[in-house]
């Protein structure tokens, strides 16, 4: 039976690869977070528009976005798009960090349908006389959803939207399918060098629990905070 010793892993190549992937994986959710969310937002907007083919282009989105599986985006981004530009410039892409780009896009697109969904639940739960109200003192819709409704809305939403950036942080692994030197990626290549899987792996194992666990308790107080007990705390 092999001896298990974590020892070799933390030090050297081997850690500086896994700390490597860890930063990109962090990288890629943050970025990923200030790109989903204002993405959200419009969409939620879309949805939550009077004119019918605004409120269809919204739901067109979330729906075509949804209905795909993120492991189909990924490759979509990574192989399909690049396709489209001229010779020259694919080229230029493909000699580039076109791995990262393309799982930032995908994991934005889809994040986004998902979070814009929280915040129309978020924006209705808002008083609709409040609107009425803002609307009476000459606010535009746009300007009354922006100025009142929305921050009412976002923090509403707060503790869905944190469980939201929990599962984006679980589908930044998604992108080693497409060769992104994130934590997955790293870990394997680990692996392959070191022969020691279930090392590897169990460190991997812990750092996702780790921030995953971050996340949740940030996600609890949130909610805490959101409700009105807490509000009057």
């Amino acid at each position: 039976m092999p001896v298990l010793s974590f020892a070799p892993l933390l030090h050297g190549d081997y850690l500086a690869w896994l700390l490597a992937g860890l930063r990109l994986s962090l990288l890629l959710t943050g970025l990923t977070l200030l790109t989903a969310l204002p993405l959200a937002i419009a969409v939620a907007l879309l949805r939550l528009s009077p004119w019918a083919p605004l409120r269809a282009a919204g739901e067109g989105y979330v729906e075509a976005v949804r209905c795909v599986p993120l492991l189909v985006h990924m490759l979509f981004w990574y192989f399909g798009v690049p396709e489209l530009l001229p010779a020259g410039i694919k080229a230029a892409v493909y000699a580039g960090d076109i791995e990262i780009f393309s799982a930032w896009a995908a994991l934005t697109l889809y994040t986004a349908a998902y979070m814009s969904e929280d915040i129309r639940s978020g924006v209705r739960a808002v008083p609709g006389a409040q609107l009425d109200a803002a609307r009476a003192l000459g606010f535009s819709h746009l300007a009354a959803l922006r100025l009142i409704v929305l921050p009412q809305a976002l923090r509403i939403t707060l503790p869905p939207l944190l469980s939201q950036t929990l599962n984006l942080w679980k589908n930044t692994s998604i992108a080693t399918v497409i060769g992104a030197a994130e934590l997955m990626t790293q870990a394997q290549r680990v692996e392959s060098a070191s022969f020691r899987g279930f090392e590897t792996f169990a460190l991997v194992t812990v750092a996702y629990l780790s921030v995953s666990l971050v996340l949740t308790v940030l996600a609890h107080w949130a909610q805490r905070v959101g409700s009105p007990q807490g509000a009057r705390r």
